[in-house]
């Protein structure tokens, strides 16, 4: 097949591919490739197992690869090795996932792109580049909004036996789990991010409940006010969101733009469909 492409949009969870050729739209799904946590020769053992075996018979021709941490430019020389390595021939585009949130978001229009996944990020993009970005400091110091941001505090709630004895047992009775077994999985074990972020379903599962829907309304006015607000091209551009916790709770968001008086755009789950259309 000539002039194949290989999207990725990829966060710490989870890698999302498409492969795009004129007749043909094939998605294939990976674990999250972060480079904070995964040096070359890991993303290309990865991507040797679970990506090149649904990739028989194709050749790849151009590669557009948006990823998590890649705004560091260390981050993304190490997926770009990591890519070229498997990709030889390929033509490698690898940029950050804000960008990619933004092309998807906004396409070639201006607005304000946000990611509320297991991290958080930002910017203003002004239909062909970013001009303004604020990327956050991490799950540790920042990420506000995010899945990490809230299950820590679905986490914090629980811990300090905040929540009332019905949330308290609904929550024993899905995650089966301890106060040592999660300090463990926080402090000692990899990938702890995701391990917050895998909380936050709780907050999905028990919507309406007064303590749910301030931990929801708190965490994400976070990021409203941490964020949104230092754009002074919020106030008369959309304000977009991708991702697993934007789509979500999109009635929360829609309820802070209402307040913040800026106008609510598009909401996607996952980007790619956005950014399909855009390299079409």
């Amino acid at each position: 097949m000539a002039g194949v492409k290989l999207i990725a949009d990829s966060g710490a969870t989870k890698t999302e591919w498409c492969v795009l050729g004129k007749e043909r739209k094939k998605k294939i799904f990976t674990q999250g490739i972060s480079p904070y946590f995964l040096n070359t020769e890991q993303i290309r053992h990865l991507l040797q197992e679970e990506l090149l075996p649904k990739l028989k018979n194709v050749t790849i021709n151009e590669v557009h690869y948006y990823g998590t941490g890649c705004i560091n430019p260390k981050n993304a020389a190490i997926v770009k090795k990591a890519l070229n390595l498997l990709f030889p021939q390929a033509k490698l585009h690898v940029t950050h996932d804000m960008m990619g949130a933004a092309r998807a978001l906004c396409g070639h229009k201006k607005g304000v792109a946000c990611i509320l996944g297991t991290g958080s990020s930002s910017c203003y993009y002004n239909g062909k580049t970013i001009t303004t970005a604020r990327t956050g400091l991490g799950y540790v110091l920042g990420d506000e909004g995010s899945g990490a941001y809230l299950g820590k505090k679905v986490i914090q709630y629980y811990l300090y036996d905040t929540f009332d004895e019905e949330l308290k047992r609904r929550f024993e009775n899905t995650f089966k789990t301890s106060y040592t077994e999660i300090l463990e999985n926080v402090y000692k074990k990899p990938l702890p991010n995701r391990y917050l972020a895998g909380f936050a379903v709780f907050l999905a599962q028990n919507r309406g409940h007064f303590m749910i829907e301030n931990i929801l309304e708190d965490g994400l006015n976070d990021f409203y006010f941490i964020h949104l607000c230092k754009y002074g091209e919020v106030w008369n551009s959309p304000v977009h969101f991708a991702g697993s916790i934007a789509h979500g709770f999109k009635d929360v968001l829609k309820e802070l733009c209402h307040q913040y008086e800026f106008e609510f755009g598009r909401v996607l789950k996952n980007p790619m469909e956005g950014l399909i259309d855009y390299h079409s």
